[in-house]
């Protein structure tokens, strides 16, 4: 059976509109994880491991509820609360490894599948630098070429965003390109816009490798990013937010948009 698993190098560009205007970008990488190959990968390949240290590595802990469960089961349970008709198909997660033991994904995206290999669903998983998890649940409309979904913001994410947000999502799924897009929107209109684009490679232990030279420590140079960041922005007197209690439920639900919606704001 052919490989699902794969690695996507590619940018992560963020652009915030008010009350200053600010811009990141930066170089990364990601793997897209079939869940059922996990053990297969860390069998055949040298330099990643499944729950277990190695210069790249998966653990089930830093996700979902991070009780180490089968993260299927999980995404499963998932399904099933958002009412999505699901039927045993792949489960594929857009995800950074751990590298040299250390991890951290501001967003991680499930793909779940049908047995017909159609898609039907995403799972955003938000990570903060609180330690704290939340995911979006959202299904997948008529065309699963180019998905155009949104949420009602549930989870503090950033000291310097409110709540009284709604995300609009634009994704290409994996195939040769993967990308992600997501506008916030507040009361004003417009606050911010994000974008994850990567180009399919093989996943093996050279390119592996090579991705540890080009981009080292990638995993913490992207939590560093984050606090010099919003170093920046306390420099620009951007109103800070309280950080408020976390969602009594540990998923929300999306909806699936129409093709002639908004797009998000490639940045």
């Amino acid at each position: 059976m052919t490989r699902q698993s794969c690695l996507y190098v590619g940018r992560v560009r963020h652009r915030r509109f008010r009350p200053r205007r600010h811009a990141l970008a930066y170089r990364v990488y990601w793997m897209l994880l079939d869940l059922d190959e996990l053990d297969d990968l860390a069998t055949q390949l040298r330099f990643f491991s499944h729950n277990r240290f190695n210069l790249y590595a998966f653990r089930d802990s830093d996700y979902g509820d991070r009780s180490g469960r089968p993260l299927r089961a999980q995404v499963e349970d998932a399904l099933a609360e958002g009412g999505i008709a699901w039927d045993g198909g792949a489960i594929r997660l857009l995800t950074m490894p751990r590298i040299l033991g250390y991890a951290f994904n501001p967003l991680s995206t499930y793909f779940c599948y049908r047995r017909d290999g159609r898609l039907c669903a995403t799972v955003y998983e938000v990570h903060n630098t609180f330690g704290e998890i939340h995911s979006y649940v959202a299904p997948v409309g008529a065309t699963a070429s180019r998905l155009r979904q949104e949420a009602r913001k549930a989870f503090h994410v950033s000291p310097f965003m409110g709540l009284s947000m709604r995300y609009a999502f634009q994704v290409s799924p994996p195939a040769a390109r993967v990308s992600v897009a997501i506008d916030g929107d507040d009361d004003r209109g417009r606050l911010i816009a994000t974008a994850l684009t990567g180009k399919r490679r093989e996943l093996s232990d050279g390119a592996m490798l090579r991705l540890l030279a080009s981009h080292p420590l990638l995993t913490l140079k992207v939590t560093a990013a984050i606090h010099w960041h919003a170093l920046r922005l306390l420099a620009k007197r951007i109103p800070l937010w309280p950080h408020p209690a976390p969602p009594a439920r540990p998923l929300s639900l999306g909806d699936a948009l129409p093709r002639h919606a908004k797009e998000p704001v490639q940045s």
